[in-house]
């Protein structure tokens, strides 16, 4: 195959191990045009690049996987996205496919089934790794069963949920105005809102609220 005619493929995981081994397992199938280790350097180069294809993580610094799709499905609609994660949740899946995904795969499962994944996403089908039952899937989709991001945080604004998340990454709020380019009154006007929506008091509490709510990144 002619490297011109190979999708072109952008790899978001914050393991640069992980990432080299990965883009080497698929570099004879995909051109392999970026990677990146976190969610706003995605969307950075996402916007740069306009892949055919986006194999992301779902836990991620700075902005996690989910919310990366959320907006990727707005600005590049014609994207397929491809989750590689290490949660073996059907919720996960669930959310995952909630917000534009194409396919769901565990890392565990890369070695033999990344390849058929990217085959299927790019044909124009949806892939669900098969050690998490599509029946369920199926299920969870038709039903009322809380997603990922469930309760008050579904009140929540997209922005107020990446603020939330740099928070629980303990991130300051000049920091945090900074990465997002806004005021740090802004930044502190959103972190008033979400105590009051939270029902919680201090800094603190944002950032447990934050990690029990798996927002916030963490090195496994």
């Amino acid at each position: 195959m002619n490297q011109v005619n190979k999708p072109r493929v952008l790899m978001a995981d914050d393991h640069s191990i992980l990432l080299a081994g990965l883009q080497k397992l698929i570099e004879e199938q995909c051109d392999v045009v970026g990677t990146v280790e976190d969610g706003r350097a995605l969307l950075e180069a996402a916007d740069r690049l306009k892949p055919e294809l986006i194999i992301l993580d779902i836990s991620m610094p700075l902005l996690n996987g989910l919310e990366a799709a959320r907006q990727l499905t707005k600005t590049l609609p014609e994207t397929k996205l491809l989750f590689l994660t290490m949660h073996a949740s059907s919720r996960y899946a669930t959310e995952a496919f909630k917000v534009g995904a194409h396919g769901f795969l565990l890392k565990q499962s890369a070695a033999s089934e990344l390849p058929q994944a990217i085959d299927a996403v790019l044909k124009g089908k949806h892939y669900l790794t098969p050690s998490i039952a599509k029946p369920m899937i199926d299920q969870a989709l038709k039903s009322e069963e809380a997603p990922v991001v469930n309760g008050a945080m579904r009140e929540l604004t997209p922005r107020q949920r990446e603020i939330l998340q740099l928070i629980g990454e303990g991130k300051g709020t000049k920091e945090i105005a900074t990465l997002l380019d806004v005021s740090v009154k802004t930044i502190q006007f959103h972190k008033t809102c979400l105590m009051q929506g939270l029902n919680l008091h201090t800094t603190a509490e944002l950032m447990r609220y934050a990690i029990t709510k798996d927002l916030a990144s963490v090195d496994l």
